[in-house]
């Protein structure tokens, strides 16, 4: 019999399960789709349920794909961050679910803070304040819909609710519930005024659980849903970022890892708690160290709205494809077009809700190829922003980028990456790397690794690397050029944001 363990992908499109060997060789896999709605302009919701019903077929077409010879010793989920779900005490979910993306209630974000300042809600939480925590989206949702504030009331990140169906436990862990932006940090708790602020109590949300202990057993009547035994056991697991550079190999600050998805999504290590401006402070697998992570919203996303909304080409796959070879064949700076990839507003450094995109430079000569070569080179300036503030605030520098996500498969963004960056990007061995983070923690607690580091020796990889080429001095002077740009148009977007929401 071969010891296999279950990495489970709960992401913003849909849920992917990957069986992993010990080696950290993927043996089978299966993927289910759900829908992501946005029922008004800003607003992104999904039905929890699809979550649900979408994992179990996910893990019953896995489990089929495995032969007599496989033994599942373990499972652990992995998923979409700051996204949440309000259910009752049987866990039935009360309203959809809001997404990470959502960023209605902007301009509550200072009303949320109540008594607590910006700075004092910083260090307890490891968030800066902007709309992107949950805690933000919580409070804006119950001021839109009041009635769902009830006693009964339970809040919950994916993990959780998952993890609540498969095992009968309400529970999640530290490095999942973590992107709420509502656990203390140094406390490894709930934080209490945070909680207090909202009307909620300790009660209401899931225990909180060392990432990589066990959640609980599976419940009989999933494993006869799913083709799975019963009394599995169900690990407790963490965001899909912190994820990201488990799967990366990640177990020392040398290096980052960098997840090309939806958003773009960077951390590197540290060994303790500390905040800034710069990045975001979030949980690593181990309980000795964090993520000092930068987010950039707008990522495939915003790929994926030039080819469907702008080109109005619902086949994006065949469409970028297209564009990145007639991207390739022009010169750096796409002939003098600029883009800020502000499309969902901006985090770090800025932190500004309010802040749109911006394309400078624009002229009749330019078409979709320039467009897309111009959102790769600006979300690449854009992380050298990011990372100049990360290696600053940490007082060391970063010696190379390790990447993964689907815009890892772009030989053109890849090198783009390393002009900018002036460091080494080196692929993932895998292009799952998201899932097998979770994999590899369901192989510890399995005892099939005897612990992080080990499995990251074993189960991880470096693919293909790229160095920086000849670019690199042309980008240097383009970066110069883009680090000016939202700062002198910050007072204008700020305007353009009023105009918005005042309405017709």
């Amino acid at each position: 019999m071969t010891d296999v363990v279950l990495g489970v992908d709960a992401s913003t499109t849909g849920v992917k399960v990957i069986a992993w060997d010990a080696q950290g060789t993927a043996l089978a896999e299966a993927r289910e789709t759900y829908e992501l709605e946005s029922p008004t302009p800003g607003a992104w919701e999904q039905d929890a349920e699809q979550w649900w019903r979408c994992t179990c077929d996910a893990l019953r077409r896995c489990r089929d794909r495995l032969d007599g010879a496989h033994r599942v010793r373990g499972l652990c989920v992995t998923h979409q961050r700051e996204t949440f779900v309000l259910t009752d005490a049987a866990g039935i979910p009360q309203a959809n679910a809001i997404v990470w993306m959502d960023g209605r209630g902007r301009e509550l974000v200072d009303e949320a803070r109540g008594p607590l300042s910006a700075d004092d809600i910083h260090e307890l939480s490891g968030k800066p304040a902007c709309i992107t925590p949950s805690y933000y989206k919580l409070f804006a949702l119950f001021a839109r819909r009041p009635e769902l504030h009830r006693p009964e009331l339970r809040v919950m990140d994916v993990q959780g609710f998952l993890g609540w169906r498969l095992t009968g436990n309400f529970r999640t862990s530290l490095a999942s519930a973590d992107p709420l932006g509502l656990v203390d940090m140094r406390a490894r708790s709930w934080a209490t005024p945070l909680l207090h602020r909202l009307g909620l109590t300790s009660a209401q949300l899931p225990e909180l659980v060392e990432c990589g202990s066990e959640l609980g057993a599976l419940l009989p009547e999933v494993a006869e849903r799913t083709g799975l035994e019963p009394g599995l056991p169900i690990v407790a697991g963490l965001g899909d970022g912190q994820a990201a550079g488990l799967g990366a190999g990640l177990t020392t600050g040398d290096d980052a890892y960098l997840n090309l998805g939806t958003a773009i999504v960077s951390g590197v290590l540290s060994e303790r708690y500390q905040t800034s401006r710069a990045f975001r402070t979030l949980y690593s697998a181990s309980s000795d160290r964090y993520f000092c992570e930068t987010d950039l919203l707008g990522g495939t996303f915003t790929l994926n709205w030039l080819t469907r909304t702008l080109l109005q080409n619902e086949d994006s796959s065949s469409a970028l494809r297209e564009l990145e070879a007639a991207a390739a064949r022009l010169p750096p700076g796409a002939d003098g077009l600029l883009l800020v990839p502000y499309w969902a507003g901006v985090m770090n450094p800025y932190w500004d809700d309010d802040a749109r995109g911006v394309m400078l430079g624009l002229s009749g000569s330019h078409g979709p190829a320039h467009l897309h070569r111009a959102i790769l080179e600006g979300i690449a300036l854009e992380h050298g922003l990011h990372s100049e503030g990360v290696e600053a605030a940490l007082g060391r520098r970063i010696r190379s980028f390790v990447v993964m996500g689907g815009g890892a498969d772009s030989d053109l963004w890849c090198q783009i990456l390393a002009d900018v960056l002036a460091r080494p990007v080196v692929r993932a061995r895998s292009k799952e790397a998201t899932c097998l983070g979770a994999g590899m923690l369901a192989a510890v607690h399995a005892g099939l690794q005897p612990d992080l580091v080990g499995a990251a020796s074993t189960m991880t990889g470096r693919g293909v690397r790229f160095e920086p080429g000849p670019a690199r001095d042309t980008y240097a002077h383009l970066q110069a050029i883009h680090r000016r740009i939202y700062p002198s148009l910050r007072e204008s977007l700020h305007a353009l944001a009023a105009f918005r929401d005042s309405g017709p």
